[in-house]
């Protein structure tokens, strides 16, 4: 796990150096402990170096096979899915949701943040649905590389973003982006499968037959069942949220599009709840539902401005739903565009480049 004032800096490469040659160090300190221990075993020091020599067992122990990060956040032991009927999720929880053809399938960021990933296949399409607290990102990608198969374990985190590493090479990975960032797969990018942030209940508007991610038995001791993460009401230092804006943990939500990337402040979408924006060559429609939790970017085909009553978005008096789907089926969908809710320091940090709204 990450030492004091690791995140910020350029540490990515001394630590994977350290990891990838443990246990060779692992051998050396230990050759070196049982060599002193030896040489004190006929003193009348034998005692004091024995008692000395727990805490120090004890605490190696702890920081090579216990406090490593995939010890610490277990992935589902079982993963259960169940249709609306069985569900027994809340639907005002946060959800990242997927749609693979036919097939709908909910994520509950509850579980999310704790396991860090979840595999499953949609419809017949492999996916890693990943989350990282510390960024408050959520992404999901298709686990192929170089086109095969390759699953991951979480491993540490990098200037605050989770990092896993694959089991065919152990080169790391950003959870923000999937990229491999160190190790022989240097520079390649996992595949990355449109997803929304919404509330179930949202979400089960626009995909009724979707099915929803149950909490894995092995690990609800580990959940947050008061929301308090979603909801900003978290203590932690890493996880916990600033209600100001454009401080390193207030909320904003992140678009890339055309090479470019804008971030607005989750504040100021609340009270407007629907911004006309231009990004790159596109005009924009960021939107807000009236839960404050489900969001939408779209691309605004027509020269006119976008305006919402409820959750309904009207357009020259055509009216689309938060899918962006003509409730009349008369006209063009709106094309969706990938929008991301973040801590700002991470969307800053990933995204060094970009402008405010």
């Amino acid at each position: 796990m990450p030492m004091p004032g690791s995140q910020e800096i350029q540490s990515i490469d001394l630590a994977y150096f350290l990891y990838s040659w443990r246990w060779i160090f692992r051998i050396v300190f230990t050759g070196m402990i049982v060599f002193s221990f030896w040489k004190t075993v006929k003193t009348p020091r034998l005692v004091v170096r024995i008692i000395t020599l727990i805490p120090v067992i004890a605490v190696c122990w702890l920081f090579n096979f216990v406090m490593v990060a995939d010890k610490m956040f277990l992935q589902p032991q079982e993963l259960i899915m169940k249709n609306v009927s069985e569900n027994t999720v809340p639907l005002d929880r946060i959800i990242i949701g997927v749609v693979e053809g036919d097939q709908a399938r909910a994520y509950p960021i509850e579980y999310l943040a704790y396991h860090h990933q979840v595999q499953d296949s949609v419809n017949g399409k492999n996916i890693l649905v990943t989350y990282c607290s510390v960024c408050r990102s959520g992404r999901v990608f298709e686990p192929l590389v170089k086109g095969k198969k390759e699953s991951f374990r979480l491993v540490g985190m990098d200037h605050f973003n989770a990092m896993f590493e694959d089991k065919t090479t152990g080169s790391w990975w950003r959870q923000v982006n999937g990229e491999a960032i160190t190790g022989e797969l240097t520079g390649e990018k996992l595949p990355e499968i449109f997803s929304r942030q919404m509330s179930l209940r949202e979400w089960l508007m626009l995909y009724p037959n979707s099915l929803i991610m149950q909490p894995d038995p092995s690990s609800v001791n580990y959940y947050d069942p008061d929301a308090k993460f979603e909801k900003g009401q978290s203590t932690s230092s890493l996880t916990g949220t600033n209600s100001e804006s454009w401080k390193k943990k207030s909320w904003v939500l992140g678009i890339e599009l055309e090479k470019e990337s804008k971030a607005y402040d989750w504040n100021l979408l609340k009270k407007e709840r629907i911004i006309n924006d231009q990004v790159g060559d596109k005009k924009i429609i960021v939107v807000l539902s009236e839960d404050e939790k489900s969001f939408a970017a779209f691309e605004n085909h027509t020269d006119q401005v976008a305006t919402i009553s409820a959750d309904t978005i009207i357009i020259c008096n055509t009216r689309y739903n938060l899918n962006g789907s003509d409730y009349s089926g008369a006209s063009e969908n709106l094309k969706k565009i990938r929008a991301y809710q973040e801590f700002w320091h991470s969307w800053l940090t990933f995204h060094p480049k970009t402008l405010r709204y």
